[in-house]
């Protein structure tokens, strides 16, 4: 390789009119809406996968690099300098991820003539293990949870490191991120099989198994700082984030300004940040992230030289673009503003919309993507904003992250933030793959999160509260008749959501008989496993149609709900339908309950009816009660795939003997890993997939003898 010359002051800005986007996704169409606004033509890149998506169709040019595993494209280093050099760009932008921190791949743009919109590599590499990191914030006496980050590690240094600092400890991948290669360690009896998985997962997702060691703090809080240099010598601070509330370490809710910080403690943060990023000659954007513990004392965690997934929060509350300052700092121009100019106003939040199931240990979720209405994007004194990487009629598969896109609000107060989110999330609609939509409202409506009263255990501390909230239930108060019945019934959400929103008055009011009260008889099927039969009367005698009807000719009265096998008789309960608008294939009802009047909204894809109201979501099928949209599977007694993946690890062989909760083999999709255990007691009979096989969701991947058994466990 040539000699790389990085020069930290330039002495004239240079151009840049064609930018290429070494990433996909939200981030990579985040970037290409800004670029555009400064002039500047955008190139995409794309894996087979991807032909289709919405960067692609955003860019001014697309370069196709590989098939849809990210070694063979999105990691494809040689191939999109390539693509740069054929379509003549002037620089590159990592975005986040992928590339972002590679060291290999800034010096290769440099060695060829292209801008990489990022910081020096020897910055990078500076921070790119944790390991070095924490010496160089030893050395420069900032706070660091006591640990280990030296270059032995074997099973015996760890576990020696773990029981002077004592248990619970953390292991991570020192080049790591995002959570991958992260495991916490409550005893010694675990740390073997710990340090095994995690030196796996470290070399799946950076080629290296590194790993570091730090006493496992108990509630602290993860806050954040934005720091920004450029190349004249200038390094700001652009206020904090406090980005706490996470599962599998990885962040899915993030605010700025962090709340609770005294103005003291929030200087000697953002000062010890600057410090970081001027001690190895940052160049960029930046972020320093801390643990901030009871006492009030912040502790280095480690340096992410690159774009933050959260950027968009500390945009929203300091007016300033930092993908602009990004490429106009790459470019030789100084920063726009001196740390005593910046200021932050109001309060920004952001979620991220993951596809994947919280209800099954938030397993990520791949399909298609049938409906899809983002929310509005602003009112009068409120900000929404979507960045999005989707689009209607895409298909999320398992080969990439399972994030989809960020929901972020702006509002002068933090409990109008909370306001205009919880608002927001209920307007966004998306029927395919399972999402986190519904979580992030239980999450953000939680009384310890409206007071703040956060940290990283608050998904654990709080997961009973946030799984019965799910899928609520609602008093529907009807008095059964039958002696040995309940006397107070509850069936989903405000009467099944107005009985399935009227299930189409249409077809309701074609029930009618001449001169007496028609019936009809419904089934319903709740997506979450209830069946429901419920009764339904008309009040009128005349044949009625939906146009120019008095209003009694649209009035439904609910008579009799049964609860799967269980029929109860119930004070007749009316539904007055005001008005039904069909907008953009979707039903928006308004009907009266006991005089109050209620909006609901109805969409019907694949034969299931999916009703929101409020901040509730729900979907059933109606119909005869043996039609279901999905197959039941008895699943408890075989070891099958959780999800679409592929084998990583084999941890047995036909013929060994296993214990219950044995682990068996390794799955990794959308760069997570999963481990598949043993169901039971047993010998392995046989095992169907090899190490690099692709395994679909439900598929059965070893057949088990049960233990005194003579027949196949996994039949």
């Amino acid at each position: 390789m040539s000699k790389i010359t990085e020069a930290k002051v330039v002495t004239a800005p240079v151009d840049i009119t064609r930018l290429l986007i070494a990433n996909r996704g939200e981030i990579a169409c985040r970037i290409i809406e800004t670029a555009k606004k400064m002039g500047i033509e955008t190139i995409a890149i794309y894996s087979e996968a991807d032909r289709q998506a919405k960067h692609v169709k955003m860019a001014d040019y697309a370069v196709l690099v590989g098939t849809p595993p990210v070694a063979n494209s999105y990691l494809n280093i040689p191939r999109i300098i390539d693509a740069a050099k054929t379509l003549a760009a002037d620089a590159i932008h990592p975005g986040y991820g992928f590339l972002s921190e590679n060291t290999s791949f800034a010096e290769a743009c440099l060695s060829n003539d292209l801008i990489f919109i990022g910081p020096p590599a020897t910055a990078m590499k500076a921070m790119s293990s944790k390991s070095d990191a924490k010496t160089i914030m030893e050395r420069a006496h900032v706070p660091l949870i006591p640990g280990y980050h030296g270059e032995d590690n074997t099973v015996e240094i760890l576990s020696a490191t773990a029981n002077q600092i004592g248990y619970p400890v953390l292991l991570k991948a020192a080049l790591g991120g995002g959570g991958k290669g992260m495991r916490i360690v409550e005893s010694a009896t675990e740390m073997p099989e710990a340090i095994a998985s995690a030196k796996r997962e470290a070399r799946a997702s950076f080629g290296d198994d590194l790993l570091l060691i730090e006493k496992y703090l108990v509630g602290p809080r993860h806050i954040e700082v934005q720091v920004f240099a450029d190349q004249h010598n200038n390094t700001i601070y652009l206020s904090d984030r406090d980005c706490s509330i996470q599962r599998r370490h990885q962040k899915i809710v993030e605010e700025a300004p962090a709340p609770k910080l005294s103005e003291t403690l929030r200087h000697a943060m953002g000062q010890a940040a600057v410090e970081a990023a001027k001690a190895i000659g940052y160049i960029g954007a930046g972020t320093v992230e801390f643990l901030l513990d009871a006492s009030g004392q912040f502790y280095f965690m480690e340096m992410n030289t690159r774009l933050q997934v959260e950027h968009p929060i500390t945009e929203l509350i300091t007016g300033q673009d930092l993908v602009e300052w990004q490429i106009n700092v790459a470019k030789g121009i100084p920063l726009p503003l001196s740390q005593k100019q910046v200021t932050h106003h109001g309060h920004a939040i952001e979620v991220r919309i993951y596809a994947e199931d919280p209800g099954q240990d938030f397993l990520p979720s791949s399909g298609h993507i049938h409906y899809l209405r983002e929310p509005p994007k602003q009112s009068k004194h409120t900000k929404v904003r979507v960045d999005s990487g989707i689009l209607q009629g895409d298909t999320i598969t398992s080969f990439y992250d399972p994030m989809l896109s960020k929901l972020i609000v702006w509002a002068t107060t933090r409990s109008s933030a909370i306001t205009t989110l919880s608002q927001a999330l209920s307007n966004y609609r998306l029927i395919g793959p399972a999402t986190n939509i519904d979580y992030l409202q239980q999450i953000i409506s939680h009384p310890a999160f409206k007071t703040a009263n956060i940290n990283t255990h608050f998904i654990e501390q709080y997961q009973a509260d946030l799984n019965d909230n799910l899928s609520p239930v609602f008093d529907f108060n009807a008095v059964a008749t039958n002696a040995d019945a309940p006397q107070a019934l509850t069936v989903p959400k405000l009467v099944l959501f107005a009985a399935i929103s009227a299930i189409h008055l249409e077809g309701f009011f074609i029930h009618w008989r001449l001169n007496q009260s028609s019936c009809q008889e419904v089934s319903v099927s709740h997506s979450h496993g209830e069946r429901y039969r419920l009764l339904f009367q008309f009040p009128f005698a005349q044949p009625p149609t939906l146009e120019n009807q008095p209003n009694d000719a649209k009035q439904i009265i609910l008579t009799r709900v049964e609860i799967n096998g269980h029929s109860y008789d119930i004070t007749p309960l009316v539904l007055h339908l005001i008005s039904d608008r069909v907008i953009e294939g979707r039903h928006d009802y308004q009907i009266e309950i006991d005089g109050k009047k209620n909006n609901f909204t109805q969409i019907e894809c694949l034969g299931m009816k999916h009703v929101y109201y409020q901040t509730w979501h729900d979907c059933f099928l109606i119909g005869n009660d043996t039609e279901h949209l999905h197959t039941q599977q008895d699943e408890g007694n075989q070891a099958i795939a959780p999800l679409n993946g592929i084998v990583t690890a084999l941890l047995c062989q036909p013929g060994d003997n296993v214990d219950k909760e044995q682990p068996l083999l390794i799955i990794e999709a959308m760069k997570m890993e999963y481990t598949v255990r043993a169901p039971y007691e047993g010998t392995i009979a046989d095992v169907l997939f090899a190490i690099g096989d692709q395994v679909e969701h439900g598929e059965m991947l070893l057949r088990i003898d049960a233990a005194g058994s003579t027949t196949n466990g996994g039949h």
